[in-house]
């Protein structure tokens, strides 16, 4: 199953590189739309995607344009200000689920022409939005939970003890 992550003209590379890195760690797509914020190879990014860019598929986009023309799919637009909750929906494999900038999300034009795929994730009405990379890590989850985590480990190695011994 195929798992795709649209950032649309990420500004912070921070917060790029933690999205790389949990796209890296769940095997989603990465796919950024420029223009970004920072420099690719900012060491910040870097730094937050730690070791993990030999596992990540990343692909750049000059424009929503030119993205749109390259991609089809079903598409989902996470954002404060849709109508619905990202648990509301279906994610099918191959899907691509879109992020806008940290300081104004998508496009709102983009989001009225698609209102069915606009979804958002749950929050106080006081708080503004969530910090985008955590925005990502709980959208790439949902879907990976409806999908049961396919080809990901749902167990872990203690190093100085085994599971085994604890009795359970």
């Amino acid at each position: 199953m195929v798992l795709n992550i649209v950032m649309v003209e990420p500004e912070i590379p921070q917060n790029t590189g933690n999205v790389a890195r949990t796209c890296a760690a769940t095997g989603a797509r990465l796919h950024l739309v420029e223009p970004l914020g920072f420099a690719i190879d900012d060491k910040r990014m870097k730094r937050a995607g730690l070791d993990y860019w030999h596992l990540l598929d990343i692909t750049y986009y000059d424009s929503l344009e030119e993205f749109f023309s390259k991609n089809q799919g079903e598409f989902f637009f996470f954002s404060t200000k849709a109508p619905r909750r990202h648990t509301d929906v279906r994610y099918p494999d191959g899907c691509y689920l879109f992020f806008g900038k940290e300081t104004a999300g998508l496009p709102e034009a983009l989001l009225f022409q698609n209102k069915d795929r606009c979804v958002r994730i749950p929050m106080l009405s006081e708080a503004r939005s969530l910090n985008l990379s955590n925005s990502v890590a709980v959208g790439v989850y949902e879907a990976l939970r409806q999908w049961d985590y396919p080809a990901l480990s749902g167990a872990g190695r203690l190093r100085g003890y085994d599971w085994s011994d604890a009795g359970l």
